[in-house]
């Protein structure tokens, strides 16, 4: 029995040093990798993957625990998936956006229909940058103003606005994209800005920055605040009680309209279709990508309110894609519904992270000196690592490299030896396996940050 199927088709064996020699020198002579310094990179080659796992070229097995780049909620090569696209791509590979087809108004149907109470309408993109570049553009075009209000501790994307946006330190050296940008401060109560003692103060305290950052930059001149629902790449950082209600009070209050990033908290990955959805609030656009069909094929979108799609019912929208809502992308997005239904996913999402992964943490960070605190929901939990508990020194300086960031790549270098490719950031392990994960994978998975936290707890008090 072969081990995996190479490009030609043929069925081949691990261990076969020809073909990764190959793929490895096709990669480093023709591929430019993202926010890398080419010559200082080694990409693994992967030859296969499957459900929750992935090999390389010589066989080794990594459970998958962080979705590649979350976005792999139905893991890879689920079936379902895969026979939608091939279905598709059978009867119609193709056709521009600006006609009629089947499977994207269907998907756009469904959408619609699972996200939030006067959602109109979805202007699909191909993928959660563009998705957010758009969402901003119609918001201008809506208010007829220029700002857009963001957060620090956020990520919305590389392309031009979408990097302004961003407040993490991939937006620096792009410079100011994006004139109409400001950022403030949301909440964070393991390392309050505002010096609060209680999640509720830290909501009041952070409300009362952002009216002032509102009333400072002119109400007038403000015509969108965009937020993660539950912040992902930059910690996992949920919502503290009341804040979204507060953010959307202040948006009604000036007219401002909310924007909703899901594009990595979205279909699923906290135990809802969107992660807005367990904190009582609607926003007027939502963005969405990476999970709506698990990237299999490229695709985003914005969903839109009945009052921001009645701006455009007379007026063209000033924007378009030619790949935007692609067939195929469309076909797995279908798809995508249907096996939620029948694996009840969201269900599972959420008993999973209630009965295994938060008491497991929890458990975990007791017995750790260099855990400072465990937050999350659902599939999605980020663990920081710190140096000392008492004063909260993180583990590494804030954006470190070289050097600096050695500890944390030594606690990532024992997760991978010991079989998992965990999803690194800043100086947190975060945990977002597949959402069809079972409980067996999830724990091993579990086991194995327990294991790898004792080459972090060599480095508290250093």
């Amino acid at each position: 029995m072969s081990d995996y199927i190479d490009l030609t088709g043929a069925e081949q064996s691990f261990g076969d040093t020809d073909a990764q020699r190959e793929v490895r020198e096709n990669d480093r002579q023709y591929v430019f990798h993202s926010w890398s310094a080419q010559g200082a990179i080694n990409p693994l080659p992967i030859a296969k993957g499957e459900g929750v796992r992935f090999w390389d070229y010589d066989g080794t097995e990594y459970l998958d625990f962080s979705s590649q780049l979350v976005n792999l909620n139905l893991g890879h090569q689920h079936p379902g998936l895969v026979q939608a696209i091939q279905d598709q791509a059978g009867r119609l590979a193709t056709i521009q956006p600006a006609m009629a087809n089947d499977v994207r108004g269907e998907l756009a149907k469904r959408i619609v229909e699972h996200s939030f109470a006067g959602a109109r309408s979805v202007f699909f993109t191909n993928g959660g940058a563009d998705a957010n570049e758009y969402a901003v553009r119609m918001a201008r075009v809506h208010t007829g103003r220029q700002k857009v209000l963001a957060r620090y501790r956020s990520y919305h994307g590389s392309t031009s606005t979408a990097i302004t946006l961003t407040g993490e330190p991939r937006r620096w050296a792009n410079g100011t994209l994006d004139s109409g940008v400001v950022h403030f401060h949301g909440p964070y109560p393991y390392r309050s800005v505002f010096y609060s003692e209680t999640p509720e103060q830290e909501t009041e305290r952070a409300l009362a920055h952002l009216r002032s950052t509102i009333e400072l930059e002119g109400p007038s001149t403000i015509a969108a605040i965009i937020l993660e629902s539950v912040t992902g790449t930059n910690g996992i950082l949920i919502p503290t009680p009341g804040y979204l209600a507060g953010v959307r009070a202040l948006c009604d209050e000036f007219g401002i309209l909310l924007i909703a990033d899901e594009v990595m908290a979205g279909f699923g990955r906290t135990g809802h279709w969107f992660a807005f959805q367990a904190f009582d609030v609607t926003p007027d656009l939502v963005t969405f990508a990476k999970g709506v069909n698990s990237g299999y094929v490229p695709l985003g979108g914005v969903v839109i309110s009945e009052a921001v799609h009645q701006t455009f019912d007379q007026k063209p929208f000033p924007g378009g894609l030619t790949y935007s809502g692609h067939p195929l992308g469309a076909a797995a997005g279908v798809a995508t519904f249907d096996i939620f239904a029948e694996e009840g996913i969201l269900e599972r999402v959420r008993d999973l992270g209630e009965r295994v992964v938060g008491p497991r943490l929890r458990e975990i960070a007791e017995r750790h000196p260099s855990v400072g605190e465990v937050r999350g929901t659902g599939l999605f939990w980020a663990i920081e690592l710190v140096k000392n508990a008492e004063t909260r020194e993180p583990l590494i300086p804030f954006n470190a490299s070289g050097d600096a960031a050695a500890p944390f790549n030594a606690v990532v270098a024992a997760c991978k030896q010991a079989g998992l490719w965990p999803f690194a950031a800043g100086n947190r392990l975060q945990v977002a396996p597949p959402l069809i994960i079972s409980e067996e994978d999830l724990v091993r998975g579990l086991d194995i940050i327990d294991e790898a936290l004792n080459v972090a707890d060599g480095y508290v008090g250093a």
